[in-house]
């Protein structure tokens, strides 16, 4: 097997109301490969997907139900400190709830956390270890 990923899928609650926190909040363009009760968006490398929550665990044959932490995060790394903290300001007046305000880490970085309007777990980080490529797709 590759070592790559290709797809994340999140399962969501309500599919137009996370849309309009992706494209309309944050700006985020739709893939044009999106349709009916999918909606795709290219990330440098992945596709980031939602899909009704309820269909996702039906298609894998699970309970839709669940809580508490799911033991998955997903992250998006910035450039400085300061875009951490302008991003999580955007999510914040976009609904989402901030689990742990930025600040500085253990690993000599600058990160918060944030929960989309699904619960789905987001960390913020700022690394001055990572490196972006001409792509600006994180290298490590």
């Amino acid at each position: 097997m590759r070592q790559k990923l290709n797809i994340i899928t999140l399962g969501v609650s309500n599919l137009e109301r996370t849309l309009d926190f992706y494209e309309k909040g944050l700006g985020w363009k739709k893939s044009k490969s999106s349709q009916g009760n999918i909606a795709f968006f290219q990330m440098g490398g992945i596709v980031l997907a939602f899909y009704p929550r309820e269909m996702l665990a039906e298609d894998a044959k699970l309970s839709p139900e669940g809580s508490g932490f799911a033991g998955i995060t997903i992250a998006y790394n910035t450039k400085t400190e300061a875009e951490v903290d302008e991003v999580m300001k955007e999510v914040k007046g976009l609904g989402a709830e901030i689990v742990k305000a930025p600040e500085k880490v253990f690993w000599g970085g600058y990160s918060g956390y944030f929960k989309d309007l699904d619960g789905h777990l987001f960390e913020v980080a700022y690394s001055p270890f990572a490196e972006f490529d001409d792509l600006d797709q994180l290298v490590m």
